[in-house]
């Protein structure tokens, strides 16, 4: 049966969300009075229902009830697919009430809608390009990252006349639940937060709109306080992974330079997936005095990594605030670690947790934010050679072996791959050096094995920045130090 534009994105309304049939005549016109009246009974080609809203939207742009803008098309998105969105309070309601007699459903059902609803923005997504390298220290998982549009010369010069708003204050505060959106702030009509409580605080559960693994997740203080790595930060992170069965949860560091963090508002990222981090073997073991019931051990990753297990959650906080404060005020003038300059801290923790069975596990990733004349943007921060492919900062993402690369890099890599072919005389200036070596390596390549030569390579430069970043280097006199550390926290005994 043909269906017109308006009639066919009403059926998928009425079928997934509480409206009913009764409701068709309100819906209709609710709907024309957001993308006006002529043209509503062409005939609908959609398939999906977010192919039935962006036939609306297309259609609103032709009635001019909607700019030409993309920022502009999306507020009214977010407010069409606000209609299959449950409230706030019913959404709330409805994920509680399952999750007392099924979390893993609760949890499924609030990510489900996340997607139906077009708020994680799978269309997107699907553009980014993903691919694993494998590497002396597992599969390392990189991804370009396509799924973000650009911004229109238009949409920034648009955004500098809008009126200056500190509404919401930040894009992780609860004011964006529902919030319009305008040009220089994303569309939230269609957005909800799961509320939850974190000791005495409360906290809020999203979902990522452009996510990078599988069910990535955001855990926001509902307060606008900044980021810190306090006691408290261990204790909420084994407590969602509790609350939440197979996420692993992590935070940011609290300092500059070393994180990829929105460091003015406190927030924690999880998700359902394993990064190679969590993959990776135990190089050395040993427990702490003190804490015999706890197994800690340094894992084989490029960046330094204690890890933490046991079922005693609070035992484990014990220990990793131990750790934290030990680190804080810890110097090594032999590898060139200090735990201050000037009074600037230099020392933080990038935590991981996850519940495997019965046990608690805590990554603690050291963290250092020295800058200096070599390396103006930080010490353990990607150097110069490898900007070309890596310049930003390395996050709780990147930490656990998942490259987030510039869009840049699409079109530049298969730059690479011509010149190596010899199809072109030369590349972008950044990226020629390593060009020419590429070549030099492997004069054999074929159009057959180019691109995998390429990836390889850029897996390989993945590996490289997660070494910069790490504070006690891989080498023996660099895991020596390490073990110097770990002393100084305090072995009981050492395997």
């Amino acid at each position: 049966m043909v269906r017109s534009v308006v009639d066919k994105f009403v059926d998928w309304v009425i079928a997934e969300s509480a409206y009913e049939e009764v409701d068709r005549t309100y819906l209709c016109n609710r709907i024309m009075a957001l993308v006006g009246e002529a043209g509503v009974e062409r005939e609908s080609h959609a398939q999906t229902l977010v192919e039935a809203k962006d036939e609306l939207v297309a259609l609103a742009v032709e009635n001019g009830f909607v700019g030409f803008l993309l920022e502009e098309q999306e507020v009214l998105g977010a407010v069409l697919m606000d209609f299959i969105t449950p409230s706030p309070s019913q959404l709330n309601r409805e994920f509680w009430t399952q999750y007392e007699s099924n979390p893993d459903q609760a949890i499924a059902d609030f990510y489900d809608l996340s997607k139906r609803n077009d708020y994680i923005k799978v269309k997107a997504i699907a553009k980014n390009i993903y691919y694993q390298v494998p590497t002396e220290y597992g599969d390392l998982e990189i991804t370009i990252n396509l799924s973000k549009p650009e911004k229109d010369p238009k949409a920034i010069a648009a955004a500098k006349l809008v009126e200056a708003s500190d509404y919401p204050k930040c894009l992780l505060c609860m004011e964006n639940e529902g919030y319009q959106g305008r040009v220089n702030h994303p569309a939230r009509a269609n957005h909800r937060i799961v509320r939850l409580d974190l000791g005495e605080e409360k906290w809020g559960f999203q979902y990522s709109p452009y996510a990078y693994f599988n069910e990535h997740a955001i855990f926001l203080n509902t307060e606008h306080v900044p980021m810190a790595i306090t006691p408290k930060t261990f204790e909420q992170l084994l407590d969602l992974v509790d609350l939440l069965p197979g996420y692993f949860v992590g935070s940011n560091s609290d300092l500059p330079i070393s994180g990829g963090s929105i460091l003015t508002h406190n927030h924690y990222q999880g998700g359902r997936h394993r990064f190679a981090m969590e993959k990776a073997e135990m190089e050395h073991s040993f427990t702490f005095a003190g804490f015999e019931e706890v197994s800690a051990g340094l894992v084989k990753w490029p960046m330094s990594v204690i890890r933490l297990a046991c079922e005693d959650k609070g035992r484990l906080v014990e220990l990793a605030t131990k750790i934290l404060d030990k680190w804080r005020s810890y110097s090594d003038e032999a590898v060139q670690i200090f735990a201050s300059s000037n009074g600037e801290p230099h020392h933080t923790i990038t935590p991981i947790a996850r519940r495997k069975g019965e046990q608690f596990e805590l990554d603690l990733v050291l963290r250092d934010n020295q800058t200096s004349e070599e390396f103006p943007n930080g010490i353990y921060h990607p150097h110069p050679d490898v900007q070309h492919i890596k310049k930003e900062n390395i996050g709780l993402i990147e930490v656990m072996g998942l490259a987030i690369l510039p869009p840049r890099l699409k079109d530049e890599l298969q730059e690479v791959e011509a010149y190596l072919l010899g199809e072109v005389e030369e590349v972008v200036a950044y990226h020629q050096e390593w060009a020419d070596e590429l070549k030099r390596q492997h004069p054999e390549v074929s159009k057959e094995t180019v691109t995998q030569l390429v990836r390889k390579a850029v897996g390989q430069v993945f590996g490289r920045v997660l070494e910069d970043a790490g504070v006690y280097k891989r080498t023996p006199e660099g895991q020596a130090a390490f073990l110097r550390f770990v002393e100084y926290v305090g072995l009981a005994d050492r395997n």
